[in-house]
């Protein structure tokens, strides 16, 4: 019997080994928002969370920015608009070992490891593609569908775009999910979701527009009154005082003034007038969501940890050169939890 199950309802919420499913709705919000103390530890690609709200030890194999770029007779239409990141990454360097592979390999490997460390989820979470390949998307299924782990996938800012293809970026997004990412989403809604694992509940909110939607925003706000404790797992990462234009989500610098690539991309011009207010407001519900364990980003190509208002959010390097994150979520020693009272 598989260990994946698939749910079919929009926002909806899954869990990993021995699954079980429930639907969010209101008759199901809990308005209790209760904060809890993390511990968090990073070195290098591993990550640990130490809290007593976990209850069970959680494995997670954290995957962005592979970058996939393989095609086939299918992408001929599209030559023009997939150039450029079809060139993008075709030889990398390992970033442990420093020897030359590619996204290929690197993606394969990184699935190996998630076998051999046992995962109880694997999270996919943005820049998959280069461009929406359908043979690298089928590619990357069968591979999925090998490995036989759950897996959670949200869509970053290249996994959708042709670049130079008119049309605003929203609706070009929804255009090529329809089109050709879908089965990524296991039936669950592809710009907001909820997945419950051992009592930890993950959302994927697709910020790969860099802006958040009215419709996100409600059900951010739903799933912290739900209070539990909860991780976002976001492409592009939130905006953190210091750091680069990337860190591009509520960042109040991002905007027209400070578009360096909308020529070389060949999309649209970022905003004159920066982010939406619903934009900004996502940004302050989440750092003080006072039941939000920590955030999981990538974009930006290296790993990276900040401390947001006290909030972690830890940013994976590429897996285009074999980055990944290697995370636990763990109980607190109950030697800790005594000595604290």
């Amino acid at each position: 019997m598989k260990r994946r199950l698939f749910i079919k309802e929009t926002t909806t919420v899954f869990t990993g080994v021995g699954l079980s499913a429930v639907s969010c709705n209101q008759s199901q919000i809990n308005k209790s928002e209760k904060s809890f103390e993390v511990y968090v530890t990073m070195d290098g690609e591993k990550v640990s969370f130490h809290s007593e709200v976990i209850k069970e030890k959680i494995k997670i194999v954290h995957i962005v920015d592979t970058h996939l770029y393989m095609d086939d007779d299918r992408g001929l239409p599209f030559l023009n608009y997939s150039s450029r990141m079809a060139k993008a990454y075709n030889q990398t360097t390992h970033f442990k070992t420093r020897v030359k592979t590619n996204p290929n390999k690197a993606f394969e490997e990184t699935l190996a490891f998630a076998k051999e460390v046992n995962a109880d989820v694997i999270t996919l979470i943005g820049d998959i593609f280069s461009f929406p390949s359908e043979l690298a998307i089928e590619w990357v299924l069968s591979k999925l569908e090998d490995i036989d782990i759950p897996y959670i996938y949200v869509a970053g800012n290249h996994d959708w775009h042709y670049e130079g293809m008119k049309g605003k970026l929203d609706l070009l997004r929804d255009q090529w999910i329809e089109k050709r990412l879908m089965p990524l989403y296991q039936g669950n809604n592809p710009l907001m979701a909820a997945y419950d694992i051992k009592g930890i509940r993950f959302l994927a909110i697709d910020n790969s527009t860099y802006e958040i939607s009215d419709e996100q925003l409600s059900f951010f706000s739903e799933q912290v009154a739900s209070g539990l404790p909860i991780v976002l797992l976001i492409h592009i990462p939130m905006y953190a005082p210091g750091k680069k234009i990337s860190f591009g989500c509520g960042n109040p610098f991002w905007g027209a003034a400070t578009d360096r690539n909308f020529e070389l991309e060949r999309r649209p011009k970022w905003p004159e007038d920066g982010h939406t207010k619903t934009t900004f407001e996502f940004y302050r519900k989440v750092f003080d969501s006072p039941n939000l364990m920590g955030i999981f980003a990538g974009h930006i190509h290296r790993n990276s940890i900040e401390i947001i208002k006290g909030k972690p959010q830890i940013v994976s390097d590429d897996n285009a050169s074999g980055g990944y994150l290697n995370i636990d979520f763990v109980p607190l020693e109950e030697n800790y939890k005594s000595n604290k009272k």
